[in-house]
Protein backbone atom coordinates (compact mmCIF):
# COMPACT_ATOMS: atom_id res chain seq x y z
CA UNK A 1 0.00 0.00 0.00
CA UNK A 2 1.38 3.40 -1.09
CA UNK A 3 2.09 6.27 1.43
CA UNK A 4 -0.32 8.51 -0.52
CA UNK A 5 -3.24 5.63 -0.02
CA UNK A 6 -2.45 5.69 3.42
CA UNK A 7 -2.70 9.50 4.04
CA UNK A 8 -5.27 10.71 1.39
CA UNK A 9 -7.17 6.93 0.97
CA UNK A 10 -10.08 6.91 -1.60
CA UNK A 11 -13.69 8.36 -0.12
CA UNK A 12 -16.10 6.14 1.73
CA UNK A 13 -19.40 6.48 3.51
CA UNK A 14 -21.77 9.08 2.40
CA UNK A 15 -22.51 7.82 -1.00
CA UNK A 16 -23.60 4.45 0.26
CA UNK A 17 -25.62 5.66 3.46
CA UNK A 18 -28.95 5.81 1.65
CA UNK A 19 -28.71 2.03 0.44
CA UNK A 20 -27.64 0.80 4.10
CA UNK A 21 -31.02 2.71 5.20
CA UNK A 22 -33.26 0.77 2.28
CA UNK A 23 -31.84 -2.67 3.28
CA UNK A 24 -31.92 -1.68 7.04
CA UNK A 25 -35.58 -1.18 6.69
CA UNK A 26 -36.14 -3.85 4.17
CA UNK A 27 -34.49 -6.11 6.49
CA UNK A 28 -37.17 -5.13 9.28
CA UNK A 29 -40.10 -6.06 7.11
CA UNK A 30 -38.83 -9.71 6.00
CA UNK A 31 -37.31 -10.42 9.39
CA UNK A 32 -40.98 -9.59 11.71
CA UNK A 33 -43.05 -12.00 8.94
CA UNK A 34 -40.41 -14.93 9.63
CA UNK A 35 -41.31 -15.45 12.72
CA UNK A 36 -45.10 -16.66 12.31
CA UNK A 37 -44.05 -19.42 12.22
CA UNK A 38 -42.11 -19.57 15.54
CA UNK A 39 -45.96 -20.32 16.39
CA UNK A 40 -45.76 -23.85 16.07
CA UNK A 41 -43.28 -24.46 19.01
CA UNK A 42 -46.43 -26.31 20.68
CA UNK A 43 -46.95 -28.63 17.55
CA UNK A 44 -45.22 -31.65 18.91
CA UNK A 45 -41.51 -30.84 17.89
CA UNK A 46 -38.90 -29.83 19.97
CA UNK A 47 -37.36 -26.19 20.34
CA UNK A 48 -33.95 -27.92 18.92
CA UNK A 49 -36.55 -29.71 16.44
CA UNK A 50 -37.76 -26.47 14.94
CA UNK A 51 -34.49 -24.63 14.97
CA UNK A 52 -33.00 -27.40 12.90
CA UNK A 53 -36.11 -27.42 10.81
CA UNK A 54 -35.77 -23.47 9.92
CA UNK A 55 -31.68 -23.71 9.65
CA UNK A 56 -32.57 -26.21 7.24
CA UNK A 57 -34.87 -23.62 5.37
CA UNK A 58 -32.20 -21.21 6.06
CA UNK A 59 -29.49 -23.46 4.27
CA UNK A 60 -31.38 -23.93 1.50
CA UNK A 61 -31.89 -20.23 1.07
CA UNK A 62 -28.82 -19.18 1.51
CA UNK A 63 -27.53 -21.10 -1.31
CA UNK A 64 -30.27 -20.72 -3.64
CA UNK A 65 -30.36 -16.76 -3.44
CA UNK A 66 -26.20 -16.18 -4.18
CA UNK A 67 -26.75 -18.57 -6.76
CA UNK A 68 -29.69 -16.91 -8.35
CA UNK A 69 -28.10 -13.29 -8.05
CA UNK A 70 -24.32 -14.05 -8.84
CA UNK A 71 -23.90 -17.53 -9.83
CA UNK A 72 -21.12 -19.86 -7.64
CA UNK A 73 -18.08 -19.25 -10.00
CA UNK A 74 -18.52 -15.48 -8.41
CA UNK A 75 -18.98 -16.57 -4.93
CA UNK A 76 -16.44 -18.79 -4.93
CA UNK A 77 -13.95 -16.49 -6.15
CA UNK A 78 -14.64 -14.11 -3.64
CA UNK A 79 -14.16 -16.74 -1.30
CA UNK A 80 -11.23 -17.75 -2.64
CA UNK A 81 -9.73 -14.10 -2.12
CA UNK A 82 -10.53 -13.91 1.57
CA UNK A 83 -9.63 -17.69 2.66
CA UNK A 84 -8.32 -15.94 6.42
CA UNK A 85 -12.57 -15.00 6.61
CA UNK A 86 -13.97 -18.32 5.90
CA UNK A 87 -13.47 -19.75 9.77
CA UNK A 88 -15.15 -16.37 10.92
CA UNK A 89 -18.11 -17.04 8.98
CA UNK A 90 -18.46 -20.20 10.06
CA UNK A 91 -18.04 -19.04 13.73
CA UNK A 92 -20.85 -16.33 13.42
CA UNK A 93 -23.04 -19.37 11.54
CA UNK A 94 -22.70 -21.24 14.65
CA UNK A 95 -23.80 -17.94 17.08
CA UNK A 96 -26.62 -17.75 14.93
CA UNK A 97 -27.69 -21.15 15.29
CA UNK A 98 -27.15 -21.48 19.17
CA UNK A 99 -29.46 -18.04 19.47
CA UNK A 100 -32.24 -19.19 17.08
CA UNK A 101 -32.29 -22.03 19.20
CA UNK A 102 -32.32 -19.91 22.65
CA UNK A 103 -35.14 -17.75 20.96
CA UNK A 104 -37.70 -20.50 20.42
CA UNK A 105 -36.96 -21.84 24.47
CA UNK A 106 -37.32 -18.07 25.14
CA UNK A 107 -40.77 -18.34 23.19
CA UNK A 108 -41.69 -21.55 24.43
CA UNK A 109 -41.99 -20.23 28.17
CA UNK A 110 -42.60 -16.74 27.82
CA UNK A 111 -44.17 -15.92 25.13
CA UNK A 112 -42.88 -14.05 21.81
CA UNK A 113 -44.68 -11.15 23.28
CA UNK A 114 -41.64 -10.78 26.17
CA UNK A 115 -39.36 -12.28 24.27
CA UNK A 116 -39.11 -10.48 21.20
CA UNK A 117 -38.18 -7.02 23.09
CA UNK A 118 -35.46 -8.90 24.94
CA UNK A 119 -33.33 -10.26 22.11
CA UNK A 120 -33.81 -7.19 20.22
CA UNK A 121 -31.46 -5.53 23.00
CA UNK A 122 -29.02 -6.78 20.30
CA UNK A 123 -28.54 -3.22 18.72
CA UNK A 124 -26.89 -1.93 21.87
CA UNK A 125 -25.10 -4.86 22.23
CA UNK A 126 -23.54 -4.01 18.66
CA UNK A 127 -23.08 -0.56 19.20
CA UNK A 128 -20.54 -1.66 22.50
CA UNK A 129 -19.10 -3.72 20.01
CA UNK A 130 -18.80 -1.69 16.79
CA UNK A 131 -17.16 1.11 19.00
CA UNK A 132 -15.05 -1.16 20.65
CA UNK A 133 -13.66 -3.17 17.69
CA UNK A 134 -14.36 -1.13 14.28
CA UNK A 135 -14.24 2.69 15.36
CA UNK A 136 -17.90 3.35 14.96
CA UNK A 137 -19.09 6.91 16.29
CA UNK A 138 -15.26 7.48 16.65
CA UNK A 139 -15.26 11.49 15.95
CA UNK A 140 -18.62 11.39 14.82
CA UNK A 141 -20.56 14.84 15.76
CA UNK A 142 -22.22 15.17 18.71
CA UNK A 143 -25.50 15.33 16.62
CA UNK A 144 -24.89 12.22 15.38
CA UNK A 145 -23.84 10.40 18.41
CA UNK A 146 -27.22 11.09 19.85
CA UNK A 147 -29.22 10.13 16.98
CA UNK A 148 -28.07 7.15 17.06
CA UNK A 149 -27.80 6.00 20.38
CA UNK A 150 -31.08 8.11 21.11
CA UNK A 151 -32.75 6.19 18.11
CA UNK A 152 -31.23 2.61 19.03
CA UNK A 153 -33.10 3.59 22.77
CA UNK A 154 -36.26 4.43 21.26
CA UNK A 155 -36.38 1.30 19.20
CA UNK A 156 -35.09 -0.74 21.92
CA UNK A 157 -38.17 0.81 24.55
CA UNK A 158 -40.71 0.79 21.89
CA UNK A 159 -39.63 -2.61 21.26
CA UNK A 160 -40.51 -3.71 24.94
CA UNK A 161 -43.63 -1.23 24.92
CA UNK A 162 -45.22 -3.51 21.92
CA UNK A 163 -44.17 -6.63 23.96
CA UNK A 164 -46.52 -5.68 26.73
CA UNK A 165 -49.21 -4.97 24.45
CA UNK A 166 -49.79 -8.59 24.12
CA UNK A 167 -48.38 -9.96 27.19
CA UNK A 168 -51.62 -10.92 27.83
CA UNK A 169 -52.05 -13.88 25.07
CA UNK A 170 -48.02 -14.37 25.38
CA UNK A 171 -48.85 -18.21 27.29
CA UNK A 172 -46.08 -17.61 29.63
CA UNK A 173 -45.70 -20.96 31.99
CA UNK A 174 -44.68 -19.41 35.22
CA UNK A 175 -42.16 -22.24 36.16
CA UNK A 176 -39.92 -22.03 33.50
CA UNK A 177 -40.23 -17.59 33.04
CA UNK A 178 -36.84 -17.14 33.98
CA UNK A 179 -35.33 -19.71 32.12
CA UNK A 180 -37.40 -17.79 28.54
CA UNK A 181 -36.47 -14.70 29.74
CA UNK A 182 -32.34 -16.04 30.53
CA UNK A 183 -32.90 -17.46 26.76
CA UNK A 184 -34.12 -14.19 25.39
CA UNK A 185 -31.08 -12.14 26.93
CA UNK A 186 -28.28 -14.97 26.00
CA UNK A 187 -29.93 -14.95 21.99
CA UNK A 188 -29.50 -10.74 22.27
CA UNK A 189 -25.73 -11.32 23.52
CA UNK A 190 -25.07 -13.96 20.85
CA UNK A 191 -26.69 -11.93 18.29
CA UNK A 192 -25.34 -8.71 18.93
CA UNK A 193 -21.46 -10.51 18.89
CA UNK A 194 -22.31 -12.28 15.77
CA UNK A 195 -22.22 -8.71 14.21
CA UNK A 196 -18.17 -8.84 14.48
CA UNK A 197 -17.57 -11.26 12.04
CA UNK A 198 -20.05 -9.32 9.69
CA UNK A 199 -18.11 -6.03 10.10
CA UNK A 200 -14.89 -7.81 9.43
CA UNK A 201 -15.88 -9.58 6.62
CA UNK A 202 -17.29 -6.30 4.92
CA UNK A 203 -14.23 -4.34 5.77
CA UNK A 204 -12.05 -6.74 3.97
CA UNK A 205 -14.27 -6.75 0.93
CA UNK A 206 -15.78 -9.89 1.25
CA UNK A 207 -19.58 -9.46 -0.61
CA UNK A 208 -22.19 -10.62 1.67
CA UNK A 209 -23.60 -13.24 -0.89
CA UNK A 210 -20.64 -15.29 -0.30
CA UNK A 211 -20.40 -14.47 3.25
CA UNK A 212 -23.96 -16.42 3.75
CA UNK A 213 -22.53 -19.51 2.02
CA UNK A 214 -19.99 -20.29 4.15
CA UNK A 215 -21.65 -19.05 7.16
CA UNK A 216 -24.93 -20.84 6.34
CA UNK A 217 -22.06 -24.12 7.20
CA UNK A 218 -21.86 -23.34 10.53
CA UNK A 219 -25.55 -23.14 11.34
CA UNK A 220 -26.22 -26.46 9.64
CA UNK A 221 -23.66 -28.18 11.30
CA UNK A 222 -24.40 -26.46 14.94
CA UNK A 223 -28.44 -27.66 14.77
CA UNK A 224 -27.61 -31.08 13.95
CA UNK A 225 -24.87 -31.58 16.39
CA UNK A 226 -27.30 -29.83 18.91
CA UNK A 227 -30.22 -32.09 17.78
CA UNK A 228 -28.10 -35.11 18.10
CA UNK A 229 -26.73 -34.39 21.49
CA UNK A 230 -29.57 -32.85 23.24
CA UNK A 231 -32.89 -34.39 21.59
CA UNK A 232 -32.52 -37.95 21.55
CA UNK A 233 -29.61 -38.30 18.65
CA UNK A 234 -30.91 -40.73 15.51
CA UNK A 235 -34.08 -41.24 17.67
CA UNK A 236 -34.91 -37.35 17.58
CA UNK A 237 -38.63 -37.02 16.95
CA UNK A 238 -37.52 -35.01 13.84
CA UNK A 239 -36.04 -37.32 11.80
CA UNK A 240 -38.99 -40.13 12.15
CA UNK A 241 -42.33 -38.43 12.70
CA UNK A 242 -44.70 -38.61 9.73
CA UNK A 243 -47.30 -36.76 12.41
CA UNK A 244 -45.06 -33.46 11.97
CA UNK A 245 -43.96 -33.59 8.59
CA UNK A 246 -47.24 -31.63 7.27
CA UNK A 247 -45.14 -28.47 9.65
CA UNK A 248 -42.17 -28.99 7.84
CA UNK A 249 -42.73 -26.58 4.48
CA UNK A 250 -43.74 -23.96 7.08
CA UNK A 251 -40.40 -24.44 9.25
CA UNK A 252 -38.60 -24.62 5.72
CA UNK A 253 -40.62 -20.71 4.69
CA UNK A 254 -40.22 -19.50 7.59
CA UNK A 255 -36.05 -20.17 7.45
CA UNK A 256 -36.25 -19.02 3.38
CA UNK A 257 -38.08 -15.19 4.39
CA UNK A 258 -35.93 -14.97 7.17
CA UNK A 259 -32.54 -15.41 4.95
CA UNK A 260 -33.84 -12.80 2.70
CA UNK A 261 -34.68 -10.42 5.80
CA UNK A 262 -30.79 -11.18 6.97
CA UNK A 263 -29.63 -10.64 3.52
CA UNK A 264 -31.04 -7.35 3.87
CA UNK A 265 -29.47 -7.13 7.08
CA UNK A 266 -26.11 -8.07 6.04
CA UNK A 267 -25.51 -5.17 3.37
CA UNK A 268 -27.05 -2.82 5.99
CA UNK A 269 -24.56 -3.92 7.90
CA UNK A 270 -21.34 -3.58 5.67
CA UNK A 271 -22.56 0.04 4.35
CA UNK A 272 -23.90 1.42 7.90
CA UNK A 273 -21.83 -0.25 10.24
CA UNK A 274 -23.25 -2.30 13.50
CA UNK A 275 -24.72 0.78 15.16
CA UNK A 276 -27.00 1.65 12.69
CA UNK A 277 -27.54 -1.70 10.67
CA UNK A 278 -29.07 -3.63 13.66
CA UNK A 279 -31.12 -0.71 15.03
CA UNK A 280 -33.12 -0.26 11.91
CA UNK A 281 -33.04 -3.89 10.85
CA UNK A 282 -34.46 -4.44 14.82
CA UNK A 283 -37.84 -2.41 13.17
CA UNK A 284 -38.82 -6.08 12.95
CA UNK A 285 -40.74 -5.82 16.18
CA UNK A 286 -43.23 -3.29 14.09
CA UNK A 287 -44.01 -5.63 11.77
CA UNK A 288 -43.79 -8.80 13.72
CA UNK A 289 -46.54 -7.39 16.16
CA UNK A 290 -48.41 -6.84 12.47
CA UNK A 291 -48.79 -9.91 11.86
CA UNK A 292 -49.87 -11.11 15.06
CA UNK A 293 -52.39 -9.01 15.45
CA UNK A 294 -53.75 -8.55 11.90
CA UNK A 295 -53.35 -12.47 10.28
CA UNK A 296 -53.65 -14.25 14.06
CA UNK A 297 -55.60 -12.01 16.10
CA UNK A 298 -53.73 -11.51 19.00
CA UNK A 299 -54.86 -8.09 20.26
CA UNK A 300 -58.93 -9.13 19.21
CA UNK A 301 -59.61 -9.16 22.86
CA UNK A 302 -57.32 -6.29 24.19
CA UNK A 303 -58.67 -3.20 25.99
CA UNK A 304 -57.89 0.07 25.26
CA UNK A 305 -54.84 0.28 27.56
CA UNK A 306 -52.70 -2.26 25.70
CA UNK A 307 -54.05 -0.46 22.16
CA UNK A 308 -52.59 2.79 23.40
CA UNK A 309 -49.54 1.15 23.98
CA UNK A 310 -49.46 -0.32 20.31
CA UNK A 311 -50.02 3.20 18.81
CA UNK A 312 -47.50 4.93 21.30
CA UNK A 313 -44.71 1.91 20.76
CA UNK A 314 -45.59 1.89 17.15
CA UNK A 315 -44.57 5.93 17.04
CA UNK A 316 -41.87 5.61 18.94
CA UNK A 317 -40.27 3.04 16.66
CA UNK A 318 -40.73 5.00 13.49
CA UNK A 319 -38.95 8.08 15.58
CA UNK A 320 -35.78 6.27 16.94
CA UNK A 321 -35.87 4.52 12.76
CA UNK A 322 -35.50 8.20 11.90
CA UNK A 323 -32.91 9.00 14.00
CA UNK A 324 -30.76 6.64 12.95
CA UNK A 325 -31.18 6.63 9.29
CA UNK A 326 -30.93 10.44 9.29
CA UNK A 327 -27.49 10.31 11.09
CA UNK A 328 -24.96 10.38 8.12
CA UNK A 329 -21.40 9.75 8.97
CA UNK A 330 -19.50 13.25 8.99
CA UNK A 331 -16.19 13.06 7.23
CA UNK A 332 -14.18 12.63 10.71
CA UNK A 333 -15.98 9.58 11.59
CA UNK A 334 -15.66 8.34 7.76
CA UNK A 335 -12.25 8.98 8.01
CA UNK A 336 -12.06 6.73 11.12
CA UNK A 337 -13.41 3.94 9.28
CA UNK A 338 -10.78 4.28 6.39
CA UNK A 339 -8.26 3.88 9.45
CA UNK A 340 -10.05 0.60 9.95
CA UNK A 341 -9.89 -0.65 6.10
CA UNK A 342 -6.27 0.30 6.37
CA UNK A 343 -5.49 -2.19 9.56
CA UNK A 344 -7.18 -4.95 8.14
CA UNK A 345 -5.43 -4.50 4.61
CA UNK A 346 -2.32 -4.38 6.26
CA UNK A 347 -2.96 -7.63 8.77
CA UNK A 348 -3.96 -9.57 5.39
CA UNK A 349 -1.87 -7.91 3.08
CA UNK A 350 -5.07 -7.03 1.01
CA UNK A 351 -4.86 -4.17 -2.04
CA UNK A 352 -6.39 -1.61 -0.38
CA UNK A 353 -7.77 0.23 -3.55
CA UNK A 354 -9.58 -3.06 -4.20
CA UNK A 355 -11.06 -3.03 -0.69
CA UNK A 356 -12.18 0.14 -0.87
CA UNK A 357 -14.13 -0.48 -3.82
CA UNK A 358 -15.55 -3.95 -2.78
CA UNK A 359 -16.81 -1.56 0.14
CA UNK A 360 -18.13 1.23 -1.70
CA UNK A 361 -20.16 -1.71 -3.28
CA UNK A 362 -18.39 -0.89 -6.88
CA UNK A 363 -18.37 -4.23 -8.89
CA UNK A 364 -15.42 -6.26 -9.57
CA UNK A 365 -14.27 -6.50 -12.95
CA UNK A 366 -11.74 -9.31 -12.34
CA UNK A 367 -14.11 -11.94 -10.86
CA UNK A 368 -15.78 -14.42 -13.23
CA UNK A 369 -19.30 -13.76 -14.82
CA UNK A 370 -20.43 -16.36 -16.26
CA UNK A 371 -22.47 -19.42 -14.80
CA UNK A 372 -21.78 -22.99 -14.45
CA UNK A 373 -24.01 -25.90 -15.31
CA UNK A 374 -24.54 -26.86 -11.53
CA UNK A 375 -25.69 -23.57 -10.91
CA UNK A 376 -29.21 -24.45 -12.23
CA UNK A 377 -28.74 -27.72 -10.66
CA UNK A 378 -28.65 -26.01 -7.54
CA UNK A 379 -31.65 -23.86 -7.99
CA UNK A 380 -33.53 -27.00 -9.17
CA UNK A 381 -32.77 -29.16 -6.12
CA UNK A 382 -33.98 -26.03 -4.09
CA UNK A 383 -36.94 -25.71 -6.12
CA UNK A 384 -37.56 -29.23 -6.04
CA UNK A 385 -37.46 -29.19 -2.08
CA UNK A 386 -39.74 -26.91 -1.34
CA UNK A 387 -42.42 -28.52 -4.43
CA UNK A 388 -42.06 -31.64 -2.46
CA UNK A 389 -43.09 -29.90 1.38
CA UNK A 390 -45.55 -27.85 -0.73
CA UNK A 391 -47.54 -31.09 -1.56
CA UNK A 392 -47.28 -32.40 2.11
CA UNK A 393 -47.91 -29.02 3.59
CA UNK A 394 -51.26 -28.36 5.49
CA UNK A 395 -52.21 -25.35 6.91
CA UNK A 396 -51.76 -25.20 10.22
CA UNK A 397 -54.80 -25.12 12.56
CA UNK A 398 -54.79 -21.74 13.96
CA UNK A 399 -57.09 -18.36 13.02
CA UNK A 400 -56.01 -16.40 10.81
CA UNK A 401 -57.22 -12.99 8.15
CA UNK A 402 -56.17 -14.10 4.56
CA UNK A 403 -57.12 -10.46 3.87
CA UNK A 404 -54.59 -9.38 6.10
CA UNK A 405 -51.99 -12.31 4.97
CA UNK A 406 -52.40 -10.68 1.21
CA UNK A 407 -52.14 -6.95 2.58
CA UNK A 408 -49.07 -8.41 4.51
CA UNK A 409 -47.34 -10.24 1.59
CA UNK A 410 -47.63 -7.51 -0.62
CA UNK A 411 -45.95 -5.19 1.64
CA UNK A 412 -43.25 -7.71 1.94
CA UNK A 413 -42.91 -8.29 -1.94
CA UNK A 414 -43.03 -4.58 -2.45
CA UNK A 415 -40.24 -3.83 0.05
CA UNK A 416 -37.78 -6.70 -1.52
CA UNK A 417 -38.21 -5.14 -5.30
CA UNK A 418 -37.40 -2.16 -3.69
CA UNK A 419 -34.50 -3.08 -1.51
CA UNK A 420 -33.14 -4.97 -4.43
CA UNK A 421 -33.24 -2.45 -6.71
CA UNK A 422 -31.55 0.05 -5.11
CA UNK A 423 -28.41 -2.45 -4.25
CA UNK A 424 -28.28 -3.69 -7.71
CA UNK A 425 -28.81 -0.05 -9.62
CA UNK A 426 -25.73 0.73 -7.39
CA UNK A 427 -23.77 -2.04 -6.23
CA UNK A 428 -25.23 -4.71 -8.99
CA UNK A 429 -25.49 -6.43 -5.49
CA UNK A 430 -21.93 -5.76 -4.69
Amino acid sequence: MSAAARTNPPQVGKSVHGIGVACGLAAGVWLGAAEAPTKLVNSGLSPYAISLCMVAGVFTARWTVPTLLKGTRQVFADLAEHRHLIPIAILAGMLWAVANTLTVFAIRDVGLAIAFPLWNTNSLVGILWGRLLFGELKGASRRNIFKVVLGTLAIVVAAVMLGFSTIHSSGAHADRALGGVLAAIGASLLWGTMYIPYRKAYISGLNPLSFITVFTIGELGTMVALVLALDGGTKSTVFHSGETRHLLFWLFLGGFVWVIGDLFQQFATKYLGIGRGIPLSNTNQMWGLAWGALVFGELARTDAAHRLLVVVGSLVMICGALAVSTAVATEKERASMREALVRECARYDLDYDRVVRAYAGEVSTTAATSRAWWDYVILGCAFSVFAWLGIKAQVPALPMNLGWVGVLVAILLASAVAGAWVLWRRTKFS
